[in-house]
């Protein structure tokens, strides 16, 4: 796609590599068959091809963004989709981030969207304060038909029924020392995964140890940035990112790291970035990068060091490939390996590749559109006459009990749940009903 960026624009790193991302683009649209947004719609500027010309046009003329600009952006998921089927080696992602931070700066939104926004982004990245917030929703419910109704409360009224009936109890994890460690790994602790399901947490640790690796917990570490980063908030996701790679340098330069581990595959997707969002800072750029590099999915990690052995459980699982994974990041065959090798029969479901509405805070900002895709990933696991719903982000977990839950009823838990039972932990909590034997 030619561009006319002038010059004095293109001395900006962010509108350089943004110019660099649209010239790349030839038109082609292979990109529509796998968008979620235009699958639905069948608007050509809820496709990753028409949201690229409103992107252009926005940048290359330093245009203030208009309402349907915002719109269309607004509706994009960032599953990555279209990065996976690009022929041309599009990278949308940098492209789509460069745009939201571009609107935050530039576009002043209804009074409703900025409130909400400025909720989740003080709300979400903060483990006490979500357990707060998740312990408050019970008492939103009596208003969920008013919320509807009023545009300006729908996201809060997604955010009530998002809410579980009960959260979880924090579970304490304490990681063992080891004198001779097959590696040595450091696990990132989160903010939403340990509140929504603290199992997962403690589940990875045992399984880890159980393959010979010792498992730190970095001081200092918090929120990857990925929620504020998707939502626009660039110096708030480079703040995060700053935190989390002193925390994780320490590490490495004390005892030594062989990975940084996360179980969330959304802030995967992210950290595996750090060394791009944080490019241009002299004093990080180099830190930045060699975190990238150690960055890996837990499923992503064990497929290289191997499981431990393992006991059959009989059960078919349908696993749900979250997007963030299998197009942000590519790891498609470790998790469906690892599943299958630890005795379970594993079945993919029609329209893997569809993102399930989840990404991170679009199922509150864009929950009709959400639901939608929930429920149409619902059917397609549900399809597959399985016994459990098993995958790798907590986001996508939550998305799809919402939408099974009375369809079907099946369980879902976290991939490493099931790895973990198989190999000698306890059996998930969802399937306690389930023969441990």
């Amino acid at each position: 796609m030619q561009t006319q960026f002038p010059p004095e624009a293109l001395s900006d790193p962010a509108m350089a590599t943004s110019e660099g991302v649209i010239r790349k683009c030839v038109h082609c649209g292979f990109c529509t068959a796998t968008c979620p947004t235009y699958v639905l719609l069948g608007d050509e500027n809820d496709s990753p091809r028409g949201r690229i010309y409103l992107i252009k046009d926005m940048l290359e003329n330093q245009r203030a963004p208009g309402p349907e600009t915002v719109k269309h952006v607004d509706r994009c998921l960032s599953c990555l989709a279209c990065m996976t089927t690009c022929p041309s080696g599009v990278n949308y992602m940098h492209l789509v981030d460069h745009a939201r931070a571009y609107i935050h700066e530039h576009y002043r939104r209804p009074w409703h969207e900025r409130v909400t926004r400025q909720l989740l982004a003080w709300v979400l990245p903060y483990p006490g304060r979500m357990r707060l917030a998740l312990d408050l929703a019970p008492l939103g419910r009596p208003f969920l038909p008013l919320m509807k109704r009023v545009k300006a409360f729908r996201p809060l009224a997604a955010m009530v029924e998002l809410a579980p009936k009960r959260v979880p109890a924090p579970v304490l994890v304490q990681p063992q020392h080891m004198a001779s460690p097959k590696g040595r790994v450091a696990l990132l602790q989160g903010c939403a995964e340990p509140v929504l399901s603290p199992e997962v947490r403690a589940a990875t640790v045992r399984l880890l140890e159980r393959a010979g690796c010792e498992v730190v917990f970095a001081q200092g570490e918090g929120c990857c940035g990925a929620l504020v980063h998707h939502l626009g908030r660039e110096h708030d996701a480079l703040d995060a990112a700053r935190r989390n790679v002193d925390a994780w340098t320490r590490e490495i330069e004390g005892g030594g790291l062989d990975a940084v581990i996360v179980t969330t595959s959304g802030c995967g997707t992210t950290i595996k970035d750090y060394g791009h969002m944080l490019r241009g800072d002299l004093a990080y750029a180099e830190k930045a990068a060699r975190v990238s590099a150690l960055a890996m999915d837990v499923s992503e990690y064990l497929a290289k060091t191997g499981l431990p052995a393992a006991t059959p459980r009989g059960l078919t699982v349908a696993y749900h490939p979250p997007c963030s994974l299998q197009h942000g990041q590519k790891v498609t065959e470790a998790p469906k390996r690892l599943l299958a090798d630890a005795g379970y029969s594993v079945r993919l479901p029609a329209e893997a590749h569809l993102c399930c509405g989840s990404a991170g805070t679009y199922n509150i900002l864009q929950s009709e559109l959400a639901g939608q895709l929930g429920a149409r990933k619902a059917e397609r696991l549900t399809a597959l006459e399985a016994d459990v719903i098993a995958t790798g982000n907590v986001g996508c977990a939550v998305q799809i009990a919402r939408h099974t839950f009375g369809h079907s009823g099946l369980p879902v838990v976290h991939t490493i749940e099931l790895l973990d039972w198989a190999t000698g932990g306890p059996a998930p909590q969802a399937l306690k009903h389930l023969p441990q034997e």
